[in-house]
């Protein structure tokens, strides 16, 4: 009779389980992380995305009213803006043009700051308009910055 015998015996195979163990607790753990982070991009895109639409608002609006206008920001209502400075200190909750709340952004805020007198090169100080956008989402905030100058100048 042969001694030899095949198979694992009870101590080879407990550490086989454990090592087993700990290699795939580390992949789980690392799988773990990256799907709790794996909704940020799409926060960060849409932070993004409400700030270049704010932003453009703004750029296209003329740089001082037409004569005879009288629009302003009521709220969240912007309809009536006719002019960039309609939107210093503009503080409100992601909403459309004419203030309806949206509410699959309820959690975004955007505010815009303007400063006049802003350098841009070789134009006038007094011609020339920095224009801040900032969206936060809970702890997160994203900033974006664009000037508009007094083109319009004789």
């Amino acid at each position: 009779m042969s001694s030899k015998s095949h198979g694992f015996t009870l101590i080879e195979l407990i550490i086989a389980i454990v090592i087993i163990g700990i290699g795939l607790t580390g992949v789980l753990l690392a799988f773990n992380t990256t799907v709790r982070h794996s909704a940020d991009p799409m926060i960060r895109k849409q932070m993004l995305s409400l700030a270049e639409q704010m932003l453009e608002e703004i750029l296209l609006k003329p740089y001082v009213a037409p004569t005879g206008s009288s629009g302003g920001i009521s709220g969240c209502d912007r309809s009536l803006a006719d002019e960039i400075s309609d939107y210093a200190a503009y503080d409100q909750a992601a909403c459309d043009l004419n203030g309806n709340a949206l509410p699959s952004l309820a959690d975004y805020r955007l505010q815009v700051t303007l400063s006049s007198g802003a350098t841009l090169g070789s134009l006038s100080s007094a011609d020339v308009t920095r224009i801040a956008v900032t969206v936060t989402h809970g702890a997160d905030s994203l900033v974006l910055t664009g000037y508009r100058t007094h083109y319009a100048v004789p």
